[in-house]
């Protein structure tokens, strides 16, 4: 028995491995593209790039592991049913509940090793990513931004055109600034702009602007504003951190509030063994419902369906909890409770060879 447990966990560990590392590449490469083509490596520097890559990927991990398992275990499993394999154990003696525990002692450590990822990596690495964030997408720099180019972020609605730069003095000649918000366009433009480097740790960093105007563009007003100013200092402080500090929030803290968003980002956090390890069962059963003479193409599309709808639906209940549509209990719960449901009721149905109970 020790044997066909190795081999077995050998045939579904290998696939694991080798996929998540091909996942964790294609996500770090299309993170660095992205990265790339918002000018990123030149407000930032490839190194703060190349750091700013593997937080992302760091984040990436809590749902890359599971997809990663899922697709090993279908990929493994496939491989053995349709070589017989399958048959020659079940005709040994080898009954499919024994399978399937040999998939748990996979799935669970690896299940264990993404909700640390989720419970204590994810929260550091969106704290340090949003740091680098709010860096590249709100701070006028003038050592980083080159003349004669606009830089813009779409999640920050802010454009910026600077046409000339004088190195010796550290200013930037006619500034472009755009900013856009649900109720207003503001537009700025100056003659000059020097970075003002705080002096002490708790001062913000600003931007002091010379000779220009500020348009105030109201949706809802009848009337727009414009402000002539000859100095005009510029905190360049995003409020990116703020938004998303539940994301940063140590997992002990978020034990100790009672506000709706943050209960259910520790649920989502706290769920994601479960998760995992609900998604190995799943893929399990699709060993009983493809058949072997099936193509794997139709498996695996079968399979990328079933897990769309499921994450969709995972980060549909972390939603509903935090706009207070369902109540913190049973939170984000009802869906891996739904799913459980649903494995025991499938491992019940009669003519089963894998998830069988009976």
């Amino acid at each position: 028995m020790k044997i066909i447990e190795r081999y077995i966990t050998r045939e579904l560990t290998i696939p694991f491995l080798v996929i998540i590392l091909i996942l964790i590449g294609l996500f770090a490469s299309f993170s660095s593209a992205r990265l790339l083509a918002g000018a990123v490596t030149e407000t930032l520097g490839f190194g703060a790039l190349f750091k700013l890559v593997m937080l992302k990927t760091l984040i990436a991990l809590e749902v890359l592991i599971p997809i990663a398992l899922y697709i090993a275990i279908i990929s493994g499993l496939t491989r053995l049913n349709k070589d017989q394999e399958l048959n020659v154990l079940r005709s040994n003696g080898i009954s499919g509940r024994q399978i399937v525990f040999i998939v748990l002692m996979v799935a669970v450590p690896v299940g264990m090793i993404s909700g640390l990822l989720s419970a204590y990596v994810r929260p550091w690495a969106y704290a340090e990513s949003y740091i680098l964030d709010a860096q590249a997408e709100a701070e006028l720099n003038t050592n980083r931004f080159q003349a004669g180019r606009f830089y813009g972020s779409e999640r920050s609605g802010r454009v910026v055109y600077v046409h000339s730069k004088d190195n010796v003095h550290k200013t930037m000649n006619h500034i472009f600034h755009y900013t856009n918000t649900p109720e207003t366009h503001e537009i700025i433009v100056a003659k000059k702009a020097r970075q003002i480097q705080p002096t002490k740790q708790e001062e913000r960093p600003s931007i002091q602007l010379s000779n220009g105007y500020i348009y105030q563009l109201t949706r809802n007003a009848s009337r727009d504003d414009t402000i002539t100013f000859e100095k005009l200092t510029y905190f360049t402080d995003s409020e990116l951190v703020l938004r998303y500090r539940r994301k940063a929030a140590p997992t002990r803290t978020l034990w100790k509030s009672e506000k709706p968003w943050e209960i259910a980002e520790l649920q989502w956090r706290l769920s994601r063994p479960f998760s995992t390890i609900l998604m190995a069962l799943v893929a399990v059963a699709f060993i009983q419902i493809t058949p072997r003479q099936d193509k794997a193409t139709k498996t695996y599309l079968l399979a990328a369906m079933v897990f769309a709808v499921y994450y969709n639906l995972s980060g549909l209940a972390k939603n509903w909890v935090e706009q207070n549509v369902v109540d913190t209990i049973p939170g984000v719960w009802w869906l891996y409770a739904l799913l459980f449901v649903l494995i025991f009721a499938y491992s019940l149905k009669p003519g089963q060879k894998l998830l069988s109970l009976r």
